[in-house]
């Protein structure tokens, strides 16, 4: 646990304890807002991001940046996730901690916990003599996650159309 969700839950307990208010019916209890918001990326994209968006579409919304100082364009909003386009269509995106899949794997989760979320996942490896990490490709329909790892965590996830994560791993490409 981080030390500032630590110091939140801290001060919720001391707040509680001091209000001396007593219990509260269950239907009254209001869930607290998350420290930090935390991106989540699914089969259909991000909130505000669809896989087969089109670059135009994107830059139209406000949502795709290419004037800031990276290795391509950029979603604003979404400092964590670098989009790759194919034939001007948003196929996959390429996601760093903090972002989670809705079933909460992200970067640093161990590789039992995606096999456990994923009972279905391919496993695949990296080439001998190579740099690059495994993977483990989850499925459903023509969308996949690529849950690349150092055998024991995830390091990145890549969430799109299936046939497109596949490609990425087998050719060994990044977003840069």
């Amino acid at each position: 646990m981080k030390l500032r969700q630590f110091g939140f839950i801290a001060a919720l307990l001391l707040a509680a304890s001091a209000s001396g208010s007593g219990p509260m019916p269950p239907e009254g209890i209001a869930m607290p807002e998350p420290v930090a918001s935390v991106t989540v990326v699914d089969l259909d994209g991000l909130a505000d991001v669809d896989f087969g968006d089109t670059e135009a579409e994107l830059t139209r919304r406000g949502i795709l940046r290419t004037d800031v100082d990276a290795c391509g364009p950029t979603l604003a909003g979404h400092a964590m996730v670098s989009p790759i386009f194919i034939d001007d269509r948003l196929v996959l995106l390429w996601a760093g901690d903090p972002v989670r899949t809705p079933e909460g794997i992200t970067a640093g989760t161990p590789i039992a916990e995606v096999r456990a979320a994923y009972p279905t996942v391919r496993e695949l490896n990296a080439p001998q003599g190579t740099y690059r990490l495994d993977g483990l490709l989850a499925r459903d329909g023509d969308r996949a996650y690529l849950f690349l790892h150092d055998g024991q965590a995830v390091q990145k996830i890549i969430a799109g159309y299936a046939s497109w994560a596949h490609r990425l791993f087998v050719e060994g490409h990044g977003p840069c």
